[in-house]
């Protein structure tokens, strides 16, 4: 994946294509950048697992072939400067889709199978448990999100269609969006919650390293209670902002054009993360029930 990432960017360079409104190779570099994240987060969770061990290899093995299946067919489709999503076109283009379609469930079991056994593994230091857990679980609740890209707009659904699925909600595919990212800015785009969701693989346990590493200058941050349940408030945090940009995104309404309703709620996510911070750093310091000093355990990994 970090080699076709160097490719992509060369493609950018020396390809002056525009498919659906963006660079043609565009969707190969996101693809593949987002594949070295994804890949080499879930081999550094593999070092939680306590049991079943090979289990997880394999699964993690899955999602290596099936990933690097999915990047095959895209790039080709790139080289060919056709559509790689939705696109039945032709009976070899929706057959290299619905192919892509299956590998993405297979891969997405995989890391179930993944989550669920980091869920069995005990994990000494309670933060590093909440924040690989939580990032798991939520990482898949991104990932399927991309389901519901797949199915078809109204104006297909009146229709024939080559074209089943779509990213924007709205407004079509391809309009005026936001630089790099390529989210519309006219519409809803599905692709923001399932890009956000995804990350949470990476984003919940870099939240802990970050806490770890204010712990020497803020004291109460050494106490592995304290961090956990400011994990878990990252946690609720996160879930809460992922419902609140899938509910955006299906209403049709850009990311950067907010109504109402949405900074109301977005009010009151930033008040939820406030109070629940202060809550979890008013906790006592240090000491077990009965009152006998513990220990404070080192974050694993």
């Amino acid at each position: 994946m970090a080699v076709l990432a160097v490719v992509s960017v060369a493609g950018l360079i020396v390809d002056d294509r525009v498919l659906v409104g963006a660079p043609i190779w565009a969707k190969s570099l996101k693809f593949s950048v987002s594949f070295v994240a994804y890949c080499l987060t879930l081999a550094w969770m593999l070092q939680f697992l306590t049991r079943r061990r090979k289990l997880g290899w394999w699964a993690g093995t899955v999602v290596a072939v099936t990933g690097a299946i999915e990047m095959v067919i895209i790039t080709g489709q790139v080289i060919r400067g056709r559509r790689s999503h939705f696109n039945h076109q032709t009976p070899f283009d929706s057959a290299l889709y619905n192919v892509m379609a299956g590998t993405v469930a297979v891969l997405w079991l995989a890391t179930l199978i993944l989550a669920v056994l980091l869920f069995r593994s005990t994990i000494a230091d309670r933060a590093s448990a909440r924040a690989v857990r939580i990032g798991a679980v939520l990482g898949l609740a991104g990932a399927g999100l991309g389901f519901l890209m797949t199915q078809p707009t109204p104006g297909q659904m009146r229709g024939t269609s080559d074209i089943v699925g779509a990213h924007s909600v709205g407004v079509p595919d391809g309009g005026p969006s936001m630089p790099l990212t390529g989210w519309s800015t006219t519409g809803g785009d599905l692709r923001i919650p399932h890009f956000v969701g995804m990350h949470a693989l990476q984003l919940i346990p870099l939240a802990l390293m970050g806490l770890v590493a204010l712990g020497a200058r803020v004291p109460r941050l050494r106490d592995e209670r304290i961090r956990a349940h400011l994990v878990a408030v990252a946690g609720a945090v996160y879930a809460a902002v992922l419902a609140l940009l899938t509910w955006q995104a299906l209403r049709g309404q850009p990311l950067v054009h907010p109504d109402g309703a949405t900074l109301a709620a977005a009010a009151l996510i930033a008040a939820g993360a406030a109070l629940g911070s202060i809550a979890a750093l008013r906790r006592p310091v240090g000491g077990n029930r009965a009152g006998t000093p513990e220990r404070t355990r080192q974050p694993v990994g």
